[in-house]
């Protein structure tokens, strides 16, 4: 089931030149491109105030367990887990990127899992 996900042309232009630049077999490349298939593309301007984006701040609900996470969506230089920014080419940063509050995905956690997250917040800024 591919959950409808939204993304700003100034994004989705910044990420082609960012996959543009990596090498083939860079990890989560063919992720990013394959999110970015599928979305939905508007103006800057039109971009709804509660879909995550570039530089946006997602929080968000492990629906198994009841745990909340909060991260901001980061380009991979800019990318600290323990600071909570996470590279758009982590499986579970391409997995949030355009999703909208109330959005459920299935994100691939380390052991070979997957949590069931839903989108609670997301702030820009």
């Amino acid at each position: 089931m591919d959950t409808k996900i939204i993304l700003s042309q100034s994004d989705l232009e910044r990420l082609e030149a960012l996959i543009e630049r990596q090498s083939a077999g860079t990890a989560g490349l063919a992720a990013l491109e394959a999110e970015l298939s599928r979305a939905e593309i508007v103006d800057d301007d039109a971009l709804p105030a509660d879909v995550v984006a570039m530089g946006s701040r997602a929080r968000f609900l492990d629906e198994a367990t009841g745990q909340e996470y909060a991260y901001t969506l980061v380009y991979p230089h800019q990318a600290d887990i323990a600071a909570g920014r996470i590279s758009v080419l982590a499986p579970a940063g391409s997995a949030l990127l355009g999703l909208s509050v109330g959005q459920s995905i299935a994100w691939p956690a380390p052991g070979g899992h997957a949590m069931q997250l839903k989108v609670l917040a997301v702030t820009h800024g």
